[in-house]
């Protein structure tokens, strides 16, 4: 009884409010007149060193919005305006699906990470439809795809193919989650014939479209190396057009600083996601690189904190990079010291690169 009567006031000072909080408030802000230039003025400052050409699109900025954050498509002005390349929209799911667990995300402050649990928390493909006609900014627009949480694994390339279909003609490109590992049912298929199930519907769709749309595949931290190389065989050997890398761990290597957190969350189920993955995501990029000669792109994610972290995620053979963990800690301000940095690290790169010449 107890716990009922003190679950709004317990709900209030938790992590899962506090985000959607900022959300609401980043949503009113740039519908306001001039709230857009206001917003763009204090974070998204002019530069010129962060232009990147690739998937056969024009990036201003090789920083997204990785997934996660923008569920339903609500956002996408917002993240224009605070500086962000691109945004990764979803997970989205064929039918509406809500979290159902509170709180069920927790801040790991002393390791800059996150542990969520919740499950995909996404209003259905229809709504998200409605939601990307209200855009006016042009940003480039990506769409994380997944299957719904009632749906059995065996069936799930049908999900996959009926969010693909009526989002084909509103989206840039899409990006196929295969790394849904929140809740105690993940689902992280890593046997071949079971990515290829779900892919090969989708290439066949795509060759009878005027428009051609990007395929990516979103992929775990958890593969081993060798499923890491069977992925990168499966982008080259296919029409996959690159890989996102990587996803939230199960595992909880990396949190040096929030043992005592972790032990009073007990064996609750959930992915880590922040700056714990950075050398593993480093590792999974570099690997893929290499596998694939660097004749495709990657979006590298994980562990971004800083403008250093952006440019040896590049340097590791990253084309673009993705934020989630490291925007619902700094906000605006962590971006557009993101944007600066990255940019200055950029030119001075290209100077010397011309030096050298």
């Amino acid at each position: 009884m107890k716990k009922n009567i003190f679950a709004p006031i317990i709900y209030l000072g938790s992590a899962d409010f506090s985000l959607r909080f900022k959300k609401w408030c980043q949503k009113v802000a740039v519908k306001l007149p001039l709230g857009r230039y206001f917003m763009r003025r204090r974070y998204a400052p002019e530069v010129d060193n962060l232009e990147v050409e690739t998937f056969g699109m024009r990036f201003p900025s090789p920083i997204g919005l990785a997934a996660g954050y923008d569920c339903n498509g609500t956002l996408i002005d917002a993240m224009e305006a605070m500086g962000f390349g691109f945004v990764e929209i979803g997970a989205i799911t064929p039918k509406e699906q809500h979290n159902s667990k509170h709180p069920s995300l927790y801040k790991l402050k002393n390791d800059r990470a996150l542990l969520n649990c919740a499950d995909i928390d996404s209003d259905g493909v229809e709504q998200v439809i409605e939601n990307i006609k209200q855009r006016r900014s042009k940003i480039i627009v990506g769409c994380n795809i997944a299957k719904n949480t009632t749906t059995p694994d065996d069936e799930a390339p049908r999900d996959y193919l009926r969010l693909f279909r009526p989002l084909y003609q509103y989206v840039d490109y899409f990006t196929v989650n295969i790394n849904l590992n929140t809740t105690d049912k993940p689902y992280v298929p890593c046997e071949k014939e079971q990515i290829m199930a779900i892919l090969q519907p989708l290439f066949e769709f795509r060759r009878g479209q005027n428009q051609y749309r990007p395929l990516l595949l979103k992929i775990s931290p958890d593969l081993t190396d060798e499923q890491i190389d069977m992925m990168a065989d499966i982008m080259i050997d296919t029409p996959l057009d690159g890989i996102v890398a990587c996803g939230g761990t199960i595992g909880r290597y990396g949190l040096e600083n929030s043992t005592d957190v972790i032990h009073e969350l007990g064996r609750i189920p959930g992915a880590v996601y922040g700056a714990p993955l950075k050398k593993r995501a480093l590792d999974v990029v570099s690997r893929i690189y290499e596998r694939a000669q660097g004749t495709y792109p990657i979006i590298g994610c994980g562990g971004i904190t800083s403008a250093d972290d952006a440019m040896e995620m590049l340097q590791a053979g990253a084309t673009l990079i993705q934020l989630s963990t490291e925007f619902i800690y700094g906000g605006g301000k962590s971006m557009r010291n993101m944007r600066l940095g990255l940019n200055e690290r950029l030119r001075k790169a290209k100077h010397l690169q011309n030096k050298n010449e």
